[in-house]
């Protein structure tokens, strides 16, 4: 992948905890800023289709412990094709 070079202002305080950081994983500062750039261009990218496109009827109300437990049972059942054990 090819890169570009940028300049960038920054705090000391957090150019000295990079520094720090970088030491003690052993690699450099500069890997270090870009999983940030990375971070910080993913977390406000925006999307052009909503994460999750499908809606799910439900009961309207937050599943219960119960509920859940229920659900996966049946998931579970109805992958593996055993019937109910009742």
């Amino acid at each position: 992948m090819s890169m570009k070079r940028t300049n960038v202002y920054a705090d000391p305080e957090d150019l000295a905890i990079i520094k720090e950081a970088a030491r003690r994983r052993g690699i450099s500062e500069a890997e270090i800023i870009r999983q940030g750039i990375h971070l910080a261009a993913m977390a406000n990218r925006v999307w052009d289709e909503p994460l999750f496109s499908r809606t799910f009827e439900g009961p309207g109300r937050t599943p219960t412990r119960s509920d859940v437990r229920d659900a996966v049972a049946d998931a579970v059942q109805s992958e593996t094709g055993q019937g109910s054990a009742a």
